[in-house]
């Protein structure tokens, strides 16, 4: 049997890559539309225009196949996560978002693009090309075959400056770091900078969680701080949590006693513990009171608080977390985790190394074991039963039995108040739930993303200050009508009652279009005369199918600002813009605005790039 091994591309860009040999076919495995979030980290995005832009450029350099990751985002259900502090959501920022709703403009944007390139399909499949600089940073990849068609893609790869060149007798406008497609070697069909696709608004609606229409009872069961029934085995010193677990369980549990004398403690001062580790994360307790909760991963890290010691022995507890595990780098597999030195400070007769002491270690939860989130496991324990779920209560199970959410919206559960933990309905795992602060400074994201240059997952980040991942994706197929069975593992203490169901839904649409440049399309000169065959610059806004724009929330037409759900009137505004745009969408569910004379008086902004900013509501 023979093997034959093809190497591809994986990456934001694969224009430039080419196989081992050059019998073989140009593919990109791995297009990257966007990126995945870590708990704790700020929230990715990667323009449509960008993206656009990399896979004409693919196809403009000879590109034989091409694949999204990922075209639909996802859900890492359950501990499914595919690397360490890789968050539940894996949206991805993907053109079908990680609940199944399309994301415009990139999806949009990304259809479009797909059209124009299957326009070319016969000659790109059949012909051959010629390259042809058309000067600094610009560049045409032609290409032609036997029975006279041509196809042409013309590239403007300076991120800054748009070009103006002559291509075949005619005069065509890049806008930076684009690319035009010309399926006949004339007309512009597409140039990956211009987005015509609306903008969709998405809404997350609250919806309180309720048993029979009317407020839940919870029932609340409390897991020991330490050791539960017997320790899976003594170590003198510590072991790496993820070859212990072998990823059975998030958790480890290691415990040790420390004796202090009465006379041992400083007077007017706490000793200090001190923990260095590996990661990923724990909490610790003494003398099963919460002390706090440390992170980190890769470099050792180190844990410094007072803690209140008695006189004679004091049990120190550890739960040690996997939060999720490593899957790529040089030898992943060799990551160590876990702890690496106790010591307690601050004492009379100086620091106790508590390291090589005989630690207990145990796998996993009580509750965990018994299957308390599901089945007969449910009623293995003895649940206290409350009106008034208690907050703040680190190693806490909580259940309550819910109604599914009204509508056939995507729904999601709300877990801002809750602290850190697991979340499961009916048995099947939603995941891991922590709404981490992303700790960076405003500066360190942008309010609005300038797609020219090259991409990578720092560029174009929002959410700093921000928790990291407020929603938690629930599919609908889990719910059943009533009954439903809702539980959680709470580590470090939250506020359950603050829990709520959400639905997403598309509740608006924005769109914001540009003038052309004078020379935008194509001019092309026959017999001395020129014909301007360019598109007229329209704004497309559509809603959902089962609803109608019902509002207009804002209208400019001039030098409006902003990005979608802030846009701002510039220095110079059209009075009518609003009854324009009333006229041609309101009560319908798609409109289409075009910028002409008829629409828009040519006396405003005279001399300036004028555009028009729409924001509508979807109802």
């Amino acid at each position: 049997m023979i093997f034959l091994q093809i190497d591809t591309c994986n990456g934001f860009y694969c224009d430039q890559f080419k196989p081992t040999s050059p019998n073989r076919p140009k593919i990109w495995t791995e297009n990257w539309p966007g990126w995945f979030k870590n708990f704790g980290g700020k929230d990715p995005h990667r323009p449509a225009e960008d993206v656009a832009f990399a896979v004409a450029r693919f196809f403009q350099k000879g590109g034989s196949v091409h694949n999204y990751y990922m075209y639909h985002g996802g859900t890492n259900f359950g501990r499914t996560a595919g690397g360490a502090f890789i968050t539940t959501s894996y949206d991805y920022d993907a053109p079908i978002d990680e609940y199944g709703l399309l994301r415009f403009p990139k999806w949009g944007h990304l259809k479009e693009l797909h059209k124009a390139i299957k326009l070319c399909e016969n000659v790109l499949l059949h012909g051959t090309s010629v390259n042809i600089s058309l000067g600094p940073s610009v560049e045409a990849d032609v290409y032609t075959d036997t029975s006279g068609a041509c196809a042409a893609f013309i590239a403007n790869v300076d991120d800054k400056n748009d070009k103006t060149v002559n291509f075949r007798n005619a005069s065509y406008y890049l806008p930076a770091w684009s690319v035009s497609i010309l399926p006949d070697c004339k007309n512009v069909v597409f140039n990956t900078a211009k987005v015509t696709s609306h903008t969709s608004v998405v809404a997350m609606n609250p919806e309180k969680l309720k048993q029979a229409g009317k407020g839940v009872e919870w029932s609340v069961f409390k897991e020991k701080a330490g050791i539960w029934g017997n320790a899976d085995f003594v170590h003198n010193g510590f072991v790496d949590h993820v070859n212990t677990t072998k990823d059975t369980s998030d958790y480890l549990w290691q415990t040790t006693s420390v004796f202090v004398d009465k006379n041992e403690v400083l007077s007017g001062s706490k000793p200090v513990l001190l923990i260095e580790f590996k990661g990923h994360a724990f909490h610790v307790f003494v003398n099963e009171e919460y002390q706090g909760l440390a992170t980190g991963y890769g470099s050792p890290y180190n844990f410094t608080n007072p803690i209140p010691l008695r006189e004679g022995n004091n049990e120190i507890a550890i739960l040690s977390l996997a939060v999720g595990l490593p899957s790529a780098g040089t030898l992943y597999e060799f990551f160590e985790s876990g702890l690496r030195s106790v010591k307690v400070s601050g004492l009379k007769n100086g620091t106790i190394d508590l390291s090589s002491y005989a630690w207990k270690y145990k796998i996993g939860l009580q509750g965990e074991n018994l299957k308390i989130y599901h089945g007969h496991g449910l009623k293995s324990v003895n649940w206290t039963s409350t009106s008034n779920p208690p907050k703040g209560q680190p190693l806490t199970w909580y259940k309550a039995i819910v109604d599914a959410p009204p509508g056939n919206e995507p729904v999601g559960l709300d877990m801002l108040h809750m602290g850190k933990g697991l979340a499961w309905l009916n048995g099947k795992e939603i995941g891991r739930y922590w709404p981490r602060i992303a700790e960076f400074k405003k500066e360190d994201c942008v309010q609005q993303c300038d797609y020219r240059g090259k991409f990578d997952f720092d560029k174009c980040s929002t959410g700093c200050g921000e928790p990291t991942q407020k929603w938690y994706h629930v599919p609908r197929s889990w719910f059943k009508p009533s009954g439903n069975d809702l539980v959680f593992f709470e580590e470090k203490g939250g506020d359950p009652g603050q829990i709520s169901f959400v639905r997403r839904k598309v509740s608006g649409a924005c769109a914001f279009v540009a003038e052309d440049h004078p020379s935008v399309g194509t001019h092309s000169q026959e017999n001395g005369k020129t014909h301007n065959n360019k598109n007229t610059p329209i704004a497309r806004l559509t809603c959902p199918d089962d609803t109608v724009i019902s509002a207009i929330k804002f209208a400019s037409f001039g030098t409006p600002s902003g990005s979608c759900g802030s846009y701002l009137k510039g220095d110079c505004h059209d009075p009518y813009s609003r009854i324009v745009v009333k006229k041609a969408c309101l009560n319908k569910n798609e409109c289409v605005i075009e910028l002409t004379q008829k629409n828009f008086k040519t006396n405003y902004c005279s001399g300036l790039s004028r555009k028009l900013a729409v924001e509508v509501i979807c109802r």
